[in-house]
């Protein structure tokens, strides 16, 4: 049997690989592919937990956490195609001068 320590470590690196995605990368797409990533390391981590303790909070958990995720993927892909329809171009920085 596999240890807790393994999927809590594999889940510390995955949530790390999702925030450096989207601290270092300007595209939205691949923003929003991290933010899913760091996602699913709390499932795991959650799930994790949840198998220590004996207890379905933890997936419990999962199921709220993996709704959100849908909602907020289909919002902001919406937006994604509404901007890129109009500017024919997606970067960051541009979505950043629309402020003003």
């Amino acid at each position: 049997m596999i240890p807790e320590s393994y999927y809590l470590a594999l889940s510390a690196m995955l949530f790390v690989i999702g925030v450096v995605g989207v601290v270092v990368r300007r595209n939205p797409l691949v923003i929003f592919m991290s933010i899913e990533l760091a996602l699913n390391a709390a499932n795991l981590a959650l799930v994790a937990f949840g198998h220590r303790h004996g207890t379905a909070d933890g997936q419990a958990l999962v199921f709220f956490v993996m709704a959100v995720a849908a909602a907020e993927v289909a919002v902001g892909l919406a937006i994604i195609v509404v901007i890129f329809r109009a500017r024919h171009r997606l970067s960051v920085d541009d979505l950043n001068l629309m402020r003003w």
